[in-house]
């Protein structure tokens, strides 16, 4: 009989590339993850039967042990870690299947501050966000989701601080979170992209709406509506008018870590199928033994393989900050783009060599599929990354 559980089968670590420190973080969250997340009657019960795609109280979990606060200063609270710290938290999460979407938008914002913001606010958000508070970050509206310089949602200056007012779209986990970092338009310049700002905006503001998106992946995002919101001066982050250079100033570790997040979903999309085609027995052996389907599946762990290969070089090139800013930039969209959509790859054929079982919600399978669609889409498309890569080779 085939299992439905679907557990994740330990795996020793042996990536040569990582150190013995980054070694062991992967096989304690593997731990964590085979412990607290291993089998679909656990996922479904944390989630309410899939419905939402991120738990409060394993979020809880991972920050009493101190994960949360990876690459967060150790004046801050965190353990002080590097890009690579967190970019193997995340995949190992998402390897592991852990419900904590929020965590994505929460280390971008993490990033955020930690560049820009003023030392009081490192101190009270950097600090909440080791301890486990969620946070979101806001860009998007209706009319600016790829086109981000035609922010339409104003903040205007009163005394004491800014009104906002104006409607946001596709903010992941602003349903969990204890702020939102939004970015709001507060005057405008020969540029598109001036005159952008951050304002820090407490989740439970007067004047503030968030309204639940349905989507194929669950509740992940959400529509933002401002009603004349007020945020004190202190709540600024970084300067007035400088919110698009803040923004890209982190956007090589954002799609970095959203690339990695897909790495995880083809790794244990891989892991599922290579165990099911284990078990599955049709004319009299394991369905996995024949040629057809060998190669196949080679082909997918090639993939892999190779995606991994170049994510942690990648990594490693941006962290080392010794390349080139142009280069920096083309190599982290080409990973973007390859790890996505390598993710979402071994996902259809997850699907079609299961067969029904592919297609069955209680397998597991085709929900690793919907979740593979959406890293396309996030922090920055697919197609924007082939813009941003034909721009850097000089193609414009």
């Amino acid at each position: 009989m085939l299992s439905k559980k679907n557990e994740l089968e330990s795996t020793r670590v042996d990536d040569m590339s990582l150190t013995v420190e980054q070694q062991d973080l992967v096989a304690a969250l593997r731990d964590f993850s085979q412990r607290e997340c291993g089998t679909i009657e656990q996922r479904n019960a944390l989630t309410h039967n899939g419905e939402h795609a991120h738990s409060d109280v394993v979020y809880n979990q991972l920050a009493s042990a101190g994960y949360l606060g990876i690459s967060i200063p150790e004046e801050y609270g965190g353990s002080g870690g590097g890009l690579m710290d967190q970019c193997l938290l995340h995949e190992e999460l998402y390897r592991g299947l852990v419900p904590v979407h929020a965590i994505g938008s929460t280390h971008t914002v993490a990033g955020i501050y930690k560049r820009f913001a003023s030392e009081v606010q490192k101190k009270s958000m950097l600090s909440a966000i080791a301890d486990g508070a969620p946070m979101s970050l806001s860009i998007s509206e209706p009319e600016a989701g790829s086109d981000a310089a035609n922010i339409a949602c104003k903040a205007e200056k009163v005394d004491g601080g800014y009104l906002i007012n104006g409607q946001k779209t596709w903010c992941s986990a602003a349903q969990h979170a204890k702020a939102i970092l939004l970015v709001a338009r507060t005057s405008r310049g020969e540029r598109r992209h001036d005159g952008l700002s951050m304002f820090e905006v407490p989740a439970d503001v007067e004047g503030l709406t968030i309204v639940g998106i349905d989507t194929m992946g669950g509740k992940l995002v959400n529509d933002l509506y401002f009603a004349d919101v007020f945020v004190p001066d202190a709540n600024v982050v970084g300067d007035i008018g400088n919110g698009w250079h803040q923004l890209m100033a982190g956007l090589n570790g954002e799609r970095l870590v959203a690339a990695v997040e897909a790495l995880g979903m083809a790794q244990r999309t891989f892991d599922d199928l290579v165990h099911y085609l284990r078990e599955r027995k049709q004319f009299g052996k394991a369905i996995g033994s024949f040629q057809a389907i060998r190669h196949r599946v080679a082909d997918l762990a090639i993939e892999i393989e190779a995606s991994r290969a170049l994510a942690y070089a990648t990594i490693a090139a941006v962290e080392g900050g010794t390349a080139p800013a142009d280069e920096l930039v083309r190599k982290t969209s080409i990973t973007k783009v390859k790890l996505t959509e390598t993710a979402k790859v071994v996902a259809l054929e997850g699907v079609q060599l299961m067969g029904g079982y592919g297609y069955a919600v209680e397998y597991g399978m085709e929900k690793n599929l919907r979740d593979a669609i959406a890293p396309t889409i996030y922090a920055g498309t697919n197609e924007i990354q082939r813009e941003v890569i034909s721009g850097t080779l000089g193609l414009k």
